[in-house]
């Protein structure tokens, strides 16, 4: 398992925007990480009525994010490279709203395609082995 200490600093989402808190299984694929922010109160994505559940899509955009920072990191890479979010497809919900929910989040994403341009990923979003989410995103990484 890996604590947010040691990723938290290699991607852009700062402070509570930071949704994961712990990755618990990665390898040159994929991540596992877990989140149990959805249900707090100061959870930064969260409306009037709560934390509905089109919101997990950034929970599995952060699980890409941290991916490539640790698979950046394995290669030697001292610094990672920027990314922008451009696509969701194909998500579907299973909730409406996830705030109360007890316990963590499964927060899955799958790495589809990745080249110096950009990444293809899968991802899904469980609560207790319920699908919650699902969906696939796309990232680019602009030249600088």
């Amino acid at each position: 398992m890996l604590d947010k200490t040691d990723w938290a600093h290699l991607i852009p989402h700062a402070g509570r925007m930071c949704l994961l808190d712990a990755v618990l299984a990665w390898d040159e694929r994929g991540i596992h990480a877990i989140s149990a922010g959805h249900a707090r109160l100061d959870n930064p994505l969260r409306g009037e009525r709560g934390l509905h559940a089109v919101h997990l899509a950034e929970y599995g955009a952060q699980a890409m994010a941290v991916h490539g920072a640790l698979l950046a990191r394995e290669r030697g890479h001292e610094t990672v490279r920027p990314g922008w979010l451009v696509s969701l497809r194909e998500v579907d919900l299973f909730a409406e709203h996830v705030d109360h929910l007890d316990g963590r989040l499964d927060v899955h994403a799958e790495c589809l395609y990745a080249d110096d341009g950009g990444a293809q990923y899968a991802f899904r979003v469980e609560h207790q082995g319920r699908l919650l989410c699902r969906g696939r995103a796309a990232v680019i990484h602009p030249q600088s």
